[in-house]
């Protein structure tokens, strides 16, 4: 009796080790994900970004992830970022990726209503989540300023959460102060002796919207 097998050197031993290995190979998973609208001023126009991040787990380890891509379907837009240029953030030991420098064309307005995250890993899987962002399409408060006069700075904001971005003389950022009061001495800050200018991140964390002023040096 004559029997046909394509591959003769693959034993029922074999063909049940490859089965194991490829199924062990799992899903990722999207457990958490944010969309944050960051406003800044440029030439007087506002300009819009997204500050897109997600909470990827993946059994296969972290570096099994890839792709991450955010859609919107009602639009056809989609946005794509990969393991060489996300950005990580750690938060409570937790690993998320993502960007906030999710842009339209020319810098008109991006869009509002329902957003689809996807990330795939080597192997092909995939995980998705989705989305609601409603921001209006208009600024609700006026954009914030930030002023420094000597040894002074004066922050007028209406967002209800105000940080100070510190950067050295080459534009590197350094750390976050969140001040204790809108307008005060440079020197209450507890600024490194190195930096040299400040920008105002003014947020409203509750509606996902945030204000990003022009960095203002410390000295004239």
């Amino acid at each position: 009796m004559f029997f046909f097998n394509r591959h003769p050197y693959l034993t029922l031993p074999v063909l049940f080790a490859l089965c194991v290995f490829s199924c062990s190979q799992s899903a990722p998973e999207i457990r958490y994900g944010s969309l944050e609208l960051i406003c800044y001023e440029n030439g007087g126009r506002l300009v819009e970004r997204f500050s897109f991040f997600i909470l990827p787990h993946d059994d296969d380890g972290f570096d099994d992830l890839e792709d991450l891509w955010l859609y919107h379907d009602w639009d056809g837009l989609s946005w794509h970022l990969t393991s060489n240029n996300w950005i990580k953030e750690t938060i409570d030991g937790d690993i998320w990726i993502g960007s906030r420098a999710i842009t339209m064309a020319d810098n008109d307005f991006l869009p509002r209503g329902q957003f689809k995250a996807v990330i795939i890993d080597k192997g092909g899987n995939r995980a998705e989540r989705l989305f609601s962002f409603d921001a209006p399409a208009e600024p609700e408060r006026p954009f914030p300023v930030l002023t420094i006069s000597g040894d002074s700075y004066q922050i007028e904001s209406q967002y209800p959460q105000q940080n100070l971005l510190v950067y050295d003389n080459a534009g590197n950022y350094l750390l976050t102060v969140r001040p204790t009061s809108p307008e005060g001495a440079i020197s209450s800050l507890g600024l490194p002796s190195h930096a040299e200018s400040l920008a105002l991140w003014a947020r409203d964390p509750a509606r996902s919207v945030s204000a990003f002023t022009d960095i203002v040096p410390l000295h004239e």
